[in-house]
């Protein structure tokens, strides 16, 4: 299976994973198994997917038959913005180690460089954008008390590597000011909408490994009405055309688009075959110019931005 090699640690991140948001908590504990039975072996799960025990029940159930070890998956959850103080930090990280039953993350991501106002996991969990009034609370906590938190994390075992998601170039080049671990991955939504290539590159000259979310674009959207009405890549003409010479599947072209230039991939997929195929996406090998044409496709959509949940909450502005 291959691999990022992760800067600071030298553990092995698969290039090829499981995405484990939308999977339903009544399907999640046999979808975790039967991904890990068809060889996956990491899941991008995160505090804020609500499917954490039930993910840590496929795994503990694939252990228990044999089917791997701990130490054989890649297991990453990530930070939600409600926790970003310096305790908080810490007692979310070991609830969620909990309800996983395991005793460490082998990357845990701060989830939005946002502070929310804090939230009681014994009142609400996950606790998600809002508070109870339905409004958007910020919280005055600097990314820099958050980030030392995490390091702490790595200190006592309850984290093998730490990392961002959804960070600009800014908000990396902060945190490197007084990083005491510098961050190992970086985690963004990337696609050929929104092929981002300023920051892959600043990611790459730091040697931070990236990690892409949403690689089919708008198709991971249509369900919550976020697709924002743009075609779709499974079916536009360029990728056909590519996955009809090479006689592969078109979420495995996406797949490999990213892939082939050392980005890691966490599809979703319900279906075992599919599973199977997204994890065969590295078996064959696209013409550069087959990359290029691919990438032409951007036209810089983003289809994750909390900015439309509170004007407040431009982080990509």
């Amino acid at each position: 299976m291959a691999t990022i090699v992760l800067k600071r640690t030298g553990q092995k991140m698969p290039l090829v994973g499981f995405g484990l948001w939308k999977v339903t908590k009544a399907s999640c504990a046999d979808t975790v198994y039967e991904a890990i039975r068809a060889g996956c072996r990491l899941f991008d799960g995160a505090g804020d997917y609500g499917n954490e025990k039930e993910a840590g029940e496929g795994v503990r159930r694939a252990i228990q038959d044999g089917l791997v070890k701990r130490e054989d998956l890649f297991i990453t959850s990530k930070l939600w913005n409600t926790f970003h103080a310096h305790d908080h930090v810490k007692s979310i990280t070991k609830k969620q180690l909990g309800l996983w039953g395991i005793e460490y993350f082998d990357l845990f991501l701060v989830h939005f460089p946002i502070a929310l106002q804090y939230v009681d996991p014994a009142h609400r969990y996950p606790p998600e954008w809002y508070d109870d009034d339905g409004r958007v609370r910020l919280q005055n906590t600097p990314m820099q008390e958050t980030w030392g938190a995490m390091e702490e994390l790595v200190d006592e075992g309850h984290a093998k590597n730490i990392g961002l998601s959804n960070c600009n170039g800014s908000i990396i080049l902060d945190v490197l000011r007084y990083a005491r671990i510098e961050p190992q991955v970086l985690q963004v939504e990337l696609h050929p909408y929104l092929t981002q290539d300023a920051l892959v590159n600043l990611a790459k000259t730091l040697g931070i490994a990236l990690t892409a979310y949403s690689s089919f674009g708008p198709q991971g959207y249509i369900e919550l009405d976020m697709d924002k009405n743009a075609p779709s890549l499974m079916s536009h003409g360029t990728v056909i055309a590519i996955a009809q010479k090479h006689k592969k599947a078109p979420a495995q072209v996406l797949l490999r688009w990213a892939t082939q230039r050392g980005v890691a991939v966490v599809p979703k997929s319900n279906k075992v075959q599919r599973i199977k195929e997204n994890l065969l996406c590295d078996s064959f090998d696209l013409e550069e110019s087959e990359i290029n044409s691919i990438s032409a496709l951007n036209i810089n959509l983003r289809l994750n931005d909390p900015a439309e949940i509170d004007p407040r909450l431009a982080i990509f502005a």
